[in-house]
Order: structure tokens, then C-alpha cells, then sequence
């Protein structure tokens, strides 16, 4: 019921690859600018991102596989895509992109196949169109030191891109292109030293361009020359770029190399002709470079020999007719009359060949098949590509000559007409519509000439990229000629038909790209262009052949086994050869309409098989109820007895633990006892202790405090007792002395003797005073003695009355401790 989807086809592809190993393809077609190129992308990025490649990046560090194949779109995008009129992106070049599955369903490798690049576009670009968008992207992106080895300028400067007015393209921004082309070189393993190799080349492409010629003299014989120093300098710049002689480069352009049998001999050229030589050799670098590029993309993704299946992913150049059609829109429509005969071939004639090989009863279809006009193209006698082949190997055969054995050799073919107004044209009738060509450029397009001169010169290059691509075709290129000719048509033609023979053995699918409107607008549709392209795609044919077929078909097994179940009479599935009776029973009980059975396979309407998938479901819905019945009443007495057990266990397990805890809690009761009584005892005779031992300090105090009181008065007694017995005895002797003092005085004045009885008293009082002095300083001493013993006992006074209080303020600690053990014991 969802609209079409381009994930829907790629998923489609995979999961047919991974149920049945066969390898896939998607062809998509359409239209000039209906989207064919991003509607690959985004086709390859959905089965990469689907599918996890076998060589992501492990212990090696190297990118995924399918990482590299994404990244090289956008490279191929910048060398092989240019702006047409109908399309900013128009791929001017067909791309085949076969992704390679291992065992596991992986991305394990990859192979990127290229058809039919426009080369003359490199060359010859019409307004308002573009070159291929990497001349534009180096011109803008190149940084300072690029554009100075390349000596680049402004892309308005060359010849090849400034032939049409457009150099931007809205909304994109060159510059930023170029970073990211360069990006995705890194991506596909390129080296920044390649890069620069390949962008070389193209530089050297522009600067080739510049090149004009004049003729030397009056005839064209002389030859020419240089046209002016712009012209020298651009020959200089090329060679200079391409790493290759100035002389020899000119020499090559200017004229032609013929060997003699003894001689060798250089034919000056015209300026025309010179001109021809200088775009073939235009034509031939790029053509190389791009081959180049895809190889070695090739290279760095690499293939898998191994590889179990594969899905091919067709980007082509979609139906073009424009208002001038040369000999590129005649191959480009070539082509996809080839891809329109292989959904012809798979879709209507496939489809009509298997009602008749299934032998049922069918209406034969008519449908527009295109083999006539391949015929016409293609057939080796007498067709469009054999006569041009002719044609260019004579090289005195003209464009008017062409046409005119085209009109005499194919007058008789109803595909084929001559215009009424034009000699040099002729008119095809494709599929998508009348086409008619302007022969003017057909024999010179067709002609892929290969100048030995250019070969051998580029292959001395000391530029590695540029002599790597020109060394092998120099050295297979004849000695004896100046020139190879080769027929692009013939080519292509071959290359087609190995993309056929290839898609031929894989399962196809198909994406048509349809364009709504021919401005390129969002949102807007022309319904007369949609409906001719629905018409001209063969998409209108497939759906009226679908209508009218049976395009829903399943073999008679593979029937039996889904819908057998539908059977009436089960039994008839069971015996061989009554297949047919159990069909048409599955079929009449499902009151099908609509329907037939073939040799093998049972053909249905459109929309029967889903009402047979209804019927099927709804059958088994109610098998799938009855068996969900039993099985939940089973699982619910198996609940029922399991819960039944479980509560028995419990309620046993929980008596046990209920008696356990009882045991426990009398255990826990005594051992509290036995707790308190232990921690009562020792808590009571810590009290005691320290009671005792407070009481014990408390006397100490009392008793060291009374004996030093006691000792203070005895040393008081002491000292007054010692002080009075001092003062009576100096009285004592006082009073001595000055009694004898006067007697001997009394003397003294009687006798002669009184002098020295003076001297002896005198000698006696100095001796008591000397007494005396000493006594007093003993008396000081003691005085000194006791008042340090006094500050002594004081201070042990003061710390045993601390020790007092602070014994004093434990008894209190004590009693207060033993008043709340008290009360805790009497509340227990």
C-alpha cells in the first residue's frame, strides 16, 4: 500500500540475493535529468549500509569496502559529468557498478564499468552548457601553490570552457567541489602525489586549448604557425605541465610524421587540421585520464574471485532528442533502445512465453517490441553502424555521402525516414519517439583516430601518470603509420553487448526515473511530458499487461504447501497425481475468481492471492486460538499444582522458622540475663574502686595538709624560741662585757695595765660582733631556707586541694552513676 520507493527495489534485490544465491540487477532509466544518477547513489547506499563488508577496516586500518564504492561517486561524478540544457548533472558517461557478495552476504569486493564517455565534449561545448565540471572545480579550487605550478588562470580564460557564457552553477560552489573531489580521492586510496599527477593533466588540458593556429602562407600547404604570443605561451604552459618538450609538443601538433621505406617524412599541417590535432590530442589525455581514474579506483576496491553473487547497479544516459542530435545522442538512444528490448524481454514477451509454455488459456497482447529498430542499427548487413564503419574507412567518403547510403540502404525500413527539408539528415523511430540526426559530425565523432606522434611523446613525459597511460598504446602502435584508426560506434556496440550478456544472468529490476516538468522545478508536473515518458518507458504496457495477465503465479509445490491447509478434502494432498483435485478444491472453497492451472504452476488474478492469504490467515488464527486454549489450561493446572506443592512447603517452612525464632528469642532472654548480671557486677566494682580509691586520695590530702600545719608551727616555735634565746644571751653577754668593762676600766686607771686589758676587750668585743654578724647571716639563711619551704608546701597545699575537688567531683560522678544503675534496676 506504500507509494514506490527506491530502498523498496535495493532491499527487494537483497533479500532475493541472500534466499536464493542469485546474483541481481537494477537498471535504472529515464529520462535526461529525471534523477537516474541520484537514485543510484542512493541505491548504493542502501545496500552498503544494509550489508557490513567482509574487509571493513580491521587491524589494517583500511576503509570498508562499500565506503570506497560510495566515495567514488562524487569522483566520477566531477570527471564524467557536465551541465547540459536539460540537466546541471547530466552524466555524460555510462556507469555499471557490480557489487561483489561473499558467503555471508557481505560487500567483499567491487568493479566500476564505464561506457561511452563524451569525449568531444572536452573540446566543443555549446551555450549554455559546460565542460566537465573538473575544469571548473581545479579553476576555482586549486590552492596558490597549485595554480602557480599549474600556472593556472580564471576558467573564463580558456578556450575550452569559455565557449559557453555558464562557468557557476546555482547553488554550488566550485571551490568547495574541488575539496571535496580531492576528498574523495583520499577516500578510494588515491595519494595526494596521484592527485596532483592527475590534476596536471587536466591543467595541461585548459592550457592545450589556448593553442591557435594560422596559417604560414596564402595556401594551406605551407602549413601554419603559432597564431601570437598567447598562443606560444599557452604551448608552453602545456608542456611545461605535462612535463614534455616545447619543441617536440609543437612539432607534434604542427605537423605529420610519414614513413617512407628509407625515410622518414613531417607533412606540415593547416591551421585547421593542426586545430583537429591539437583537440584529438585534447580528447585522447582526458579519455586516458578518466580510464585511468577508474582503473585505479578499481584497484583500490578491489574484487573478490571468490565472490558467490553479485548486484549490478546500471547508471545510463537516459533517451536525449534535442533540437540538434549528433552522433553522441545516436549512441546515447542506442543504448537505451538495448535496455528498453531487455524489459521488453523480461516484462511482455518472458511474460506471454510462460503462459504459452504453461499451456493455459491467454488473449495474446500486443505490445511495441523495439527489435526492428535495433535491427536497424545494429545488423551487420546494411545497418546504421556497419554503413558508418564503411563509411570512415574510406577517407575520401563525406557526411552527405554517409547519409545518402543510409537513404538508399535503409529506404525500405518502416523505422527509418528521410526529413523533407534537410539532405544531410535522417529520422529514427525510437521507442520513446521520432529522433531525427544531423549527420554533419557523424564520420569525425566516429573516427577515434590515435596520432603516433602524440602517443610517443606523451609516453616520454617525465610526468609518471601521463607516460603510464600513453607507454603501452605507443609501443602497440605501428611504426609505419602516423595514425591508427579505431570505430567508437563498433566499440560501444561491443561493450553493449557484454553489459547485456551480463545483465542477462542476473534477476532484474527496474527503477523508471520519471522527469515531471521540463524546468527542473520542484512541486510541478506537466501531465502530457509525465504521461508520454509513462508511455514512451513501456511502464503504461507493463501495467495494462498486468491488468489483463495473471501476475500472481506460484508453482503447484510451493501452492500446496502454503494453501494446502484450505484443502476440503485434506486427504487428496497426500496421494500422488490427484494434485490438480486438491487445487481446484483449495480454489472452488476459497470461491477464487479468476484463475488457472498451468503445467506447473498455479496462475492467479490480480488480487486473489491475497484473499487466499486472508483465508489462510484466518484459518491459522483459529488453529492458533484452539492450540493457545489447551495450552493455557495446561500451564494452568501445571501452575494450579505447582502452586498447590509450593503452598504445602511454605506453610511447613514457615511453622519451622516461627519455632526457630521462639528458640531464639528464650536464648536471647537468658543470655541477657546472664549480660546484665556480668555487666552489674563489673560496673559496681569499677564504683567500688573507685570510691575507695578517691577516699584513699581524700585522706592523703587531710592528713599531708595537717602535717604541714603542724610543721608550720613547729618551725615558728622554733624561730621565736631560737630568736629569744639569741636576744638573752647577747644581753646575757652585754651585760658581761660591760661589767668587766668597768672593772677592767676601774683598773685601767689604776694600773698602767688598763691599755691592754682595753686592746684585749676590744679585740674581744670585734670578735663577738664578727659572732654576732655570722649568727645573723645564719638567721637570714634559715629565714631564705624556710620561706622557700614555706612557697613549697603551699603550692603542694594548692594541688591537694585540687586533687581534693576533683576527687570531690568523681565521688559525686559515682554516686550519680550508682543512683541511675539503681533506678535502671528497678525499672527492669
Amino acid at each position: 500500500d506504500l507509494s514506490p520507493h527506491v530502498y523498496a527495489v535495493a532491499d527487494c534485490a537483497y533479500d532475493a540475493l541472500r534466499a536464493e544465491n542469485v546474483s541481481q540487477s537494477i537498471l535504472v532509466s529515464g529520462e535526461s535529468g529525471a534523477g537516474k544518477t541520484e537514485t543510484a547513489k542512493l541505491i548504493m547506499q542502501y545496500i552498503a549500509h544494509t550489508s557490513s563488508s567482509a574487509m571493513s577496516g580491521g587491524d589494517d586500518g583500511q576503509k570498508p569496502t562499500q565506503d570506497k564504492v560510495l566515495d567514488s561517486n562524487p569522483l566520477l561524478e566531477a570527471f564524467g559529468n557536465a551541465k547540459t540544457s536539460r540537466n546541471d548533472n547530466s552524466s555524460r558517461f555510462g556507469k555499471y557498478v557490480e557489487m561483489q557478495f561473499d558467503a555471508d552476504h557481505r560487500i567483499s569486493g567491487a568493479a566500476i564499468r564505464t561506457y561511452l564517455l563524451e569525449r568531444s565534449r572536452v573540446v566543443k561545448t555549446n551555450d549554455p552548457e559546460r565542460n566537465f565540471h573538473i575544469f571548473y572545480q581545479l579553476c576555482a579550487g586549486a590552492d596558490d601553490e597549485d595554480r602557480k605550478a599549474w600556472r593556472l588562470k580564471d576558467a573564463s580564460h580558456y578556450h575550452y570552457t569559455n565557449q559557453s557564457a555558464c562557468f557557476e552553477l546555482e547553488g554550488v560552489d566550485n571551490a568547495e567541489e574541488y575539496k571535496r573531489t580531492v576528498r574523495a580521492m583520499r577516500g578510494v586510496g588515491i595519494s595526494e602525489a596521484e592527485e596532483k599527477n592527475m590534476m596536471s593533466v587536466v591543467a595541461g588540458i585548459l592550457h592545450l586549448g589556448n593553442v591557435q593556429f594560422i596559417n604560414q602562407g596564402d595556401s594551406a600547404d605551407e602549413g601554419c604557425v603559432l597564431a601570437d604570443d598567447a598562443a606560444k605561451a599557452a604551448l608552453g604552459d602545456a608542456a611545461a605541465v605535462l612535463n614534455v618538450g616545447v619543441a617536440a609538443l609543437e612539432q607534434s601538433l604542427r605537423t605529420r610524421r610519414i614513413v617512407l621505406s628509407d625515410e622518414v617524412i613531417y607533412k606540415p599541417l593547416p591551421a585547421a587540421e593542426a586545430t583537429h590535432s591539437r583537440d584529438a590530442l585534447a580528447k585522447s589525455l582526458y579519455s586516458k585520464l578518466f580510464d585511468a581514474l577508474v582503473e585505479r579506483i578499481n584497484a583500490s576496491i578491489g574484487q573478490d574471485a571468490n565472490s558467490v553473487a553479485f548486484i549490478g547497479v546500471l547508471d545510463i544516459y537516459g533517451f536525449e532528442s534535442f533540437a540538434v542530435n549528433s552522433f553522441e545522442q545516436f549512441c546515447i538512444n542506442f543504448a537505451n533502445e538495448k535496455l528498453q528490448q531487455h524489459f521488453n524481454q523480461h516484462v511482455f514477451k518472458m511474460e506471454q512465453e510462460e503462459y504459452e509454455k504453461e499451456g493455459i488459456d491467454w488473449s495474446y497482447i500486443e505490445f511495441v517490441d523495439n527489435q526492428d529498430m535495433l535491427d536497424v542499427i545494429e545488423r551487420r548487413a546494411n545497418g546504421i553502424i556497419a554503413l558508418l564503419d564503411e563509411s570512415c574507412m574510406l577517407a575520401s567518403t563525406t557526411d552527405e555521402q554517409f547519409v545518402q547510403k543510409l537513404y538508399s540502404g535503409l529506404k525500405d525500413e518502416p523505422r527509418f525516414s528521410k526529413p523533407k527539408v534537410s539532405q544531410s539528415a535522417f529520422t529514427l523511430s525510437h521507442y520513446a519517439g521520432e529522433v531525427t540526426y544531423e549527420s554533419a559530425t557523424f564520420l569525425d565523432k566516429n573516427k577515434d583516430f590515435v596520432v603516433q606522434q602524440h602517443e610517443e611523446l606523451l609516453a616520454k613525459s617525465e610526468r609518471g601518470v601521463v607516460a603510464e597511460m600513453f607507454t603501452t598504446s605507443a609501443t602497440s602502435t605501428s611504426s609505419r603509420s602516423s595514425t591508427k584508426l579505431s570505430s567508437v560506434s563498433a566499440r560501444f556496440k561491443t561493450q553493449l553487448g557484454e553489459l547485456m550478456a551480463k545483465l542477462n544472468v542476473t534477476e532484474p529490476h527496474y527503477i523508471r526515473c520519471i522527469k515531471p516538468n521540463a524546468a527542473s522545478k520542484p512541486s510541478s508536473f506537466e501531465s502530457s511530458n509525465v504521461l508520454q515518458q509513462l508511455r514512451c518507458g513501456g511502464v503504461l504496457e507493463a501495467v495494462r499487461i498486468s491488468c489483463a495477465g495473471y501476475p500472481s503465479r506460484k508453482p503447484v509445490e510451493m501452492f500446496l504447501a502454503r494453501y494446502g491447509l484450505l484443502a476440503p478434502d485434506m486427504a487428496s494432498l497426500f496421494f500422488e497425481g490427484s494434485e490438480r483435485e486438491a487445487l481446484k478444491g483449495i480454489l472452488s472453497a476459497a470461491h477464487v475468481t479468476g484463475w488457472q492451472i498451468g503445467k506447473t504452476k498455479v496462475f492467479l488474478r490480480a488480487g486473489q492471492m491475497a484473499i487466499l492469504d486472508v483465508l489462510r490467515q484466518q484459518k491459522l488464527n483459529a488453529a492458533a486460538t484452539e492450540i493457545q486454549r489447551r495450552a493455557r489450561a495446561f500451564v494452568k493446572r501445571k501452575q494450579y499444582q505447582d502452586l498447590r506443592s509450593a503452598s504445602i512447603k511454605v506453610a511447613a517452612m514457615a511453622r519451622g522458622m516461627i519455632a526457630r525464632k521462639l528458640v531464639r528469642t528464650m536464648r536471647q532472654e537468658i543470655a541477657a540475663v546472664r549480660i546484665q548480671t556480668a555487666f552489674r557486677a563489673i560496673r559496681d566494682s569499677v564504683k567500688y574502686a573507685r570510691t575507695k580509691e578517691a577516699a584513699v586520695k581524700l585522706q592523703a590530702i587531710v592528713r599531708g595538709a595537717r602535717a604541714r600545719q603542724i610543721l608550720r608551727e613547729t618551725r615558728a616555735m622554733e624561730a621565736k624560741t631560737n630568736d629569744a634565746a639569741r636576744k638573752i644571751q647577747s644581753n646575757w653577754r652585754g651585760k658581761k662585757a660591760r661589767k668587766d668593762f668597768a672593772i677592767v676600766k676601774q683598773k685601767a686607771r689604776e694600773t698602767g695595765a688598763l691599755l691592754e686589758a682595753k686592746s684585749a676587750l676590744e679585740r674581744q668585743l670585734d670578735s663577738e660582733r664578727s659572732r654576732t654578724a655570722m649568727e645573723q647571716r645564719a638567721r637570714q639563711d634559715d629565714q631564705i631556707r624556710f620561706s622557700q619551704i614555706e612557697r613549697d608546701l603551699n603550692v603542694r597545699v594548692k594541688d591537694l586541694e585540687a586533687a581534693l575537688m576533683q576527687s570531690k567531683a568523681q565521688i559525686v560522678e559515682v554516686e550519680r552513676e550508682s543512683r541511675v544503675a539503681k533506678d535502671e534496676t528497678a525499672s527492669e
